[in-house]
């Protein structure tokens, strides 16, 4: 029963755990500033626009260590 118990424990977990990831990449696209440039899929023409669009919050990328563990790269 105790197993039970732990793996039920164990999934919830791992749900309320994607559920805050996906919550906090929901907010960083909706604060991106490519989200408000027309035409986003482009690349940038100028440096000033580089600088503009690469202005907010950038993806973190776990170190090579970490992702030889099989960590999620995301």
């Amino acid at each position: 029963m105790l197993s039970v118990l732990r793996g039920i424990s164990r999934r919830v977990a791992a749900v309320i755990a994607e559920c805050n990831y996906a919550q906090r990449r929901l907010a960083v696209l909706r604060a991106s500033p490519d989200r408000y440039v027309i035409q986003s899929d482009l690349s940038p023409d100028t440096y000033r626009e580089f600088l503009f669009r690469t202005s907010g919050p950038l993806a973190h990328e776990p170190s090579a260590a970490r992702r030889t563990f099989g960590h999620a790269v995301r």
